[in-house]
């Protein structure tokens, strides 16, 4: 027999069923409205001829299309390297590949906004940072891919965590490159730069003795970075309080590079980022010598990102410039006397 459902029952279903399709049809709704929309153009500092600082103009161009295994990203910040100014001028143009019009920035932190069909790592919403192969975070949008990029460390503001993947990531490949090991002893030139300041840090947290050298100005600096003895690069026979050295890392060459050589252990380790150490005094002291070519890394910037949340990292900011002043910061890095890193600020830190 056939029951009958009574009205109020199949009134209280109805409603049920139209209350699960109202909340279904709100849920996609607020998705949509979080996937924000992206302009068909941007602003970014574009230089069109190779040169100064002069050469960079912030202009409005179109906003790039990722391929299906990249990611577009809306740059909050992006870091000023050393190496920009010499990028600018065309110096290193063939070995990095770059071409007019150039866009620099080669740190970015920012929040992705579009992924390509092959991304299967990352996600539209996801808080990301990077060191950009080809440059471009000098700019609101920014291409980017999963070989470059990875989770913001939670610990850090966009500001902050774009300063960190290119330095952080060129002093991690070169103690892979010395093969640094817990014990070791390490000596850091340059300890209250970009690279340096990072690669105190890291020794530390492999569990190196480190020695790092500054002007006397930074000697504060190289010891609050966690460097057993801080030297001041200016003294007078600085090496004569140093010897026995596992792993050495120099972003200069010149003088700084020649008594180097005599501090060294045998069977060392000289990891050079500018210029390279002669062979002739490798060999004749049992050196060796590592170039260093940095290059983007996810997974070891995700390794980073854990000693940083660690608290085991710390980048140092030592001035934030809006977009508006590149020239001015392309100047800054021009010194090779930054404490720290200088940032471009190109948009507000999100909101929640």
């Amino acid at each position: 027999m056939k029951r009958e459902i009574p009205m109020n029952v199949r009134i209280l279903t109805l409603l049920a069923i139209v209350i699960c399709n109202l909340n279904a049809i709100s849920i996609q709704v607020c998705a949509a409205a979080s996937a924000e929309p992206v302009p068909k153009t941007m602003k970014a500092v574009v230089a069109h001829e190779y040169g100064g600082p002069e050469k960079l103009k912030l202009e409005e161009v179109p906003v790039p299309e990722p391929k299906e295994n990249e990611v577009l990203v809306r740059v909050i910040a992006s870091g000023v390297n050393p190496a920009d100014p010499l990028i600018l001028n065309g110096k290193y143009a063939k070995e990095f590949g770059t071409h007019l019009p150039l866009i620099l920035g080669y740190d970015m932190a920012g929040v992705v906004v579009k992924t390509g069909a092959k991304v299967t790592k990352l996600k539209v919403g996801d808080p990301v940072y990077a060191y950009l192969l080809w440059g471009g975070g000098w700019a609101e949008y920014c291409i980017s891919n999963e070989a470059e990029s990875a989770i913001k460390p939670k610990s850090l503001d966009f500001v902050k965590a774009s300063s960190v993947p290119l330095a952080a990531l060129t002093a991690w490949q070169a103690f892979e490159l010395g093969k640094v090991q817990r014990g070791q002893t390490v000596l850091i030139h340059g300890g209250s730069g970009g690279v340096g300041s990072f690669a105190i840090q890291i020794a530390k947290a492999l569990g190196a003795r480190v020695i790092g050298t500054a002007s006397a100005a930074n000697q504060d600096l190289l010891k609050q970075l966690g460097a057993d003895v801080a030297i001041d690069y200016a003294k007078p026979n600085w090496e004569s309080e140093v010897h026995d050295i596992d792993f050495a890392l120099l972003p200069v060459g010149g003088d700084t590079m020649r008594r180097t050589y005599g501090v060294m252990k045998k069977g060392g380790t000289m990891a050079t980022l500018i210029s390279r150490a002669d062979p002739a005094e490798l060999e004749k002291r049992g050196i060796h010598g590592a170039p260093v070519f940095s290059h983007p890394n996810a997974n070891q910037l995700s390794e980073i990102t854990k000693l940083i949340d660690a608290g085991k990292i710390k980048p140092i900011v030592s001035q934030v410039l809006p977009v508006t002043e590149a020239a001015k910061a392309d100047e800054q890095a021009e010194t090779h006397h930054t404490r720290g890193k200088v940032v471009l600020k190109i948009a507000e830190e999100p909101k929640g």
